[in-house]
């Protein structure tokens, strides 16, 4: 037999015979109400088909609950590893999560950074554009919340809000070590310029490079007006140099594994993998599906879990200190390991 729907809190409390402030305050602190009310009340929401609006039931606090969480793109596998473990994390110490995407965007990240104010989020982890980004929209949005970066950050404009993301120069020297045993010269296949990551990992390459000894060569291209769409990019960037026979052997890092990813589909559109003495190929940050790819990815794992777990939690920190972001000043970078597969 199907319950009775209730769709009010003033129905809700003539079918349990509760009063209405009796019921907020339940819903709000279960604890501010009478252990023999608690039962009562228990027993009435067994009886009947009720959800609590989310929103009023948080009128009253100063905490609405909620974290926002805004990232570049849904359908890159790495922000969504990450995101899981942000909900994870934030479920974990009573918030929930609200998600939106910029779509590589600045528009739509400063509209993003909006609506999470509209909603009076406790607190935001952002893994900013970059280059695109305003920073003017994330000082608007530091009046209202405290603000950690995750992944990559803003150094040049907003150096003092709080950054968790991985070590990238220690696994640029990681990938580079084991690329070198060969006593090669890696060439680099850098990130279209539009975020920290990008800038960092390029730039670690040429000092680890100079470091070695080792003779540093920046693969060629029209980084600066690509987008986010890191595969197509790579492909059709390496696809146009192996059809002009260059870059046909040796070793090639990435930048990262989309970048890879499209750079092994034009190697072996060339069939450089079937000969003796080829190509290699490398990248980083262990793409969920870098090792389903023909040959299977070298690369470095990124911290993921830690990574996530720690933007969740030097929030809360600050949601709980009412701290502003800018006074915390704290960064967290995480060091990445090897994973050796067929491609390198």
């Amino acid at each position: 037999m199907a319950k009775p729907k209730v769709n009010t809190m003033e129905e809700l409390s003539l079918a349990i015979g509760v009063s209405r402030p009796t019921l907020s305050r339940y819903f709000q602190d279960p604890a501010s109400v009478r252990d023999s009310t608690v039962k009562k009340i228990q027993r009435g929401l067994e009886d009947v088909d009720y959800v609590p609006n989310f929103f009023a039931t948080r009128l009253n606090r100063k905490s609405t609950g909620l974290i926002g969480v805004i990232i570049p793109h849904l359908n890159d596998l790495f922000f969504t590893s990450l995101l899981e473990v942000i909900q994870q994390s934030a479920r974990a110490q009573g918030y929930t999560v609200i998600t939106q995407s910029s779509h590589g965007d600045a528009d739509l990240e400063q509209h993003a950074a909006g609506k999470l104010m509209s909603m009076n989020a406790d607190g935001v982890i952002v893994a900013p554009l970059g280059e695109g980004s305003s920073a003017r929209t994330f000082e608007r949005l530091m009046t209202s919340m405290p603000l950690v970066f995750v992944d990559s950050h803003l150094p040049d404009a907003l150096p003092g809000v709080p950054f968790v993301g991985t070590d990238n120069t220690q696994s640029i020297s990681l990938i580079l070590d084991y690329l070198c045993q060969a006593g090669e010269s890696p060439l680099f296949l850098g990130m279209p310029k539009l975020n920290s990551n990008a800038m960092d990992r390029e730039a670690a390459y040429l000092a680890e490079m100079e470091k070695r000894g080792l003779r540093s060569e920046i693969v060629p291209g029209s980084s600066q007006t690509a987008g986010w769409e890191f595969e197509a990019y790579a492909h059709d960037l390496m696809d146009e140099h192996f059809s002009n026979g260059r870059f046909r052997t040796g070793t090639l890092l990435c930048a990262n594994d989309r970048l890879a990813i499209g750079a092994l589909r034009a190697a072996n559109r060339h069939r450089l993998f079937n000969r003796s003495g080829g190509l290699r190929i490398a990248g980083h940050d262990d793409h969920p599906l870098s090792r389903f790819m023909t040959p299977s990815l070298t690369t470095v794992k990124q911290q993921i879990d830690r990574i996530g777990e720690e933007a969740v939690s030097i929030l809360a920190g600050l949601i709980s200190d009412g701290r502003p972001s800018l006074e915390a000043k704290e960064t967290r970078m995480f060091e990445t390991t090897l994973r050796v597969r067929e491609s390198a």
